[in-house]
């Protein structure tokens, strides 16, 4: 590994590091290390526990409380229960920027520079469903993997754009309470992980980078709400872009102020003396202290690879209430909510089983009439229809306008459309619960039927293996899970069961 480490790298680490060095050298002799984070909108770590086969093999990752460190012969990729978005494969260090953002269930949070997701469904995870997430990421390419997560999460509660921070800025200004700049960076820390990392460096220059990252600071500035959070992260060990960016900041925006973090499990206080005498000057004695209150994860003191992360409060109150709603939006949003009808009324109207009318529906319409044979589910109040083209997405209530947005995703993604006729995503499955589903079929993890569902072969179902709710037909779409969480859709007809998982998230 030490000779594909670029020399200039290795020079100027050794002047940093200097007595450190020989340890920090030997790190990349080590073997790496593997996390996953269970996803707390499907599951609990004990539940987990109970009925994955790596139970006796994983540890706790010490600096967050759904993280576990796993061995590599695992494989947890290739299990069923990552299909069921029950935990995310992730870089154990990567855990800690939105362990120490302190999200609250009813926070409006922004991921600025989000894909490929793994950091968005973390914060998804602190906010249980309560609020909003608006994630973002400019790349268009990284944005297909970052809503591919998202959705495999079940997340019901987030917008995915693909915007530059300064297009957001005027539209979100002073909106979020948190906000999370996990920032494009020159990648140091990530050279044991990925070698590819270490052949591009000189390409990724801590210069090119340091100036994106000081732009990307600014406007994020400019959306978070007074008394709010911010995160700021790297995956680098150069001073440039870590102490060096966040005093800078600092005395261009000294409403802000360091948020102290407890140094535990091995974390390692932010360097004052890396810090640039030109920069330190302008910003001071007192506040260039309190760099120290920042964080270092170095790989010859974590089971991790390298990292930086800052905590940044903004000075005043929170200007709003913490509510997604109010009384004046709702009364103005002509948006269909399932909320003001019944179970029962729409029952009436529309009985399980019945076939479509002939008259082409509107979105809306194939919408409420799938929804009326399928579905158990009733919208939360926060929770609305938003039409695009024919597709149809859950969005929440309070947000602003997405007009001249570049929008991957308006909302949680129920479906699209087609001739009248509605074709449920495969996001609005895993957002699911079982009971959510007039009619739902549960195979065990250890079944041969899961791979066969997975790789999109048809099915041969025992009408006793239905489980249907209130009434419902056995003909029509399932929710296809896996000990009880879902993976996908079916339909169910005198004993056979069609495969509905798109290619795109088929087992290969």
């Amino acid at each position: 590994m030490n000779s594909i480490l670029p020399a200039k790298f290795l020079l100027k680490m050794e002047e940093l590091l200097q007595d450190e060095f020989e340890r920090f050298m030997n790190s990349y002799d080590d073997p790496r290390v593997y996390g996953l984070r269970i996803n707390p909108l499907k599951v609990s770590v004990d539940e987990w526990m109970k009925l994955s086969p790596m139970k006796d093999r994983v540890r706790p990752i010490p600096w967050v409380k759904d993280g576990l460190y796993y061995t590599e012969e695992d494989r947890p990729g290739k299990h069923p229960h990552y299909h069921a978005g029950l935990y995310y494969i992730q870089e154990p260090s990567a855990m800690l920027p939105v362990e120490l953002l302190n999200v609250q269930p009813g926070h409006r949070v922004l991921d600025l520079c989000a894909a490929p997701g793994g950091k968005s469904t973390q914060i998804a995870g602190k906010l249980m469903g309560q609020g909003v997430l608006v994630t973002n990421d400019n790349a268009f390419e990284r944005t297909k993997a970052l809503a591919k997560n998202i959705e495999l999460a079940g997340i019901r509660n987030a917008v995915i754009l693909n915007e530059e921070p300064s297009n957001l800025a005027p539209v979100f200004g002073g909106w979020f309470d948190r906000i999370l700049v996990d920032a494009p960076c020159s990648g140091e820390g990530m050279f044991r992980k990925d070698e590819s990392m270490a052949a591009d460096w000189e390409r990724h220059s801590i210069e090119k980078c340091s100036i994106m990252q000081r732009d990307i600071l600014v406007y994020a500035a400019e959306m978070l709400a007074p008394g709010g959070m911010l995160v700021y992260s790297t995956c680098t060990f150069s001073p440039e872009e870590n102490e060096d960016q966040i005093a800078s900041f600092l005395v261009t925006h000294p409403e802000f102020s360091v948020v102290p973090v407890h140094h535990y499990g091995g974390l390692s206080p932010g360097r004052l003396d890396w810090v640039a005498e030109d920069i330190a000057s302008k910003l001071g004695t007192e506040n260039t202290r309190s760099l120290d209150g920042t964080v270092r994860l170095w790989p010859h003191k974590v089971e991790g690879e390298g990292h930086y992360v800052a905590v940044l409060k903004r000075s005043g109150e929170r200007n709003h209430d913490g509510e997604i709603t109010n009384i004046e939006e709702k009364r103005s949003q002509m948006s269909y909510s399932m909320k003001s009808k019944s179970k029962k009324q729409r029952n009436e109207k529309m009985t399980r089983g019945s076939k479509p009318p002939v008259v082409e529906l509107s979105p809306e319409e194939a919408w409420k009439a799938f929804s009326d044979q399928h579905l158990n589910l009733v919208l939360d109040e926060n929770e609305k229809l938003v039409i695009f083209g024919a597709k149809v997405y859950i969005g929440q209530r309070g947000v602003p306008s997405l007009d001249g947005l570049k929008v991957v995703r308006a909302g949680w993604l129920a479906g699209e459309a087609i001739r009248g006729r509605f074709h449920p995503s495969q996001a609005l499955a895993l957002g699911l619960i079982r009971t959510d589903a007039a009619r739902s079929i549960s195979f065990s993890s250890n079944e041969d039927d899961v791979i066969r569902y997975l790789k999109g072969e048809t099915l041969f179902v025992d009408r006793e293996q239905l489980h249907l709710q209130n009434g419902a037909e056995p003909k029509g779409f399932a929710l296809i899970c896996v000990d009880g969480f879902p993976i996908g859709w079916g339909k169910y007809a005198d004993g056979m069961l069609k495969n509905e998982l798109s290619a795109g998230w088929r087992l290969v």
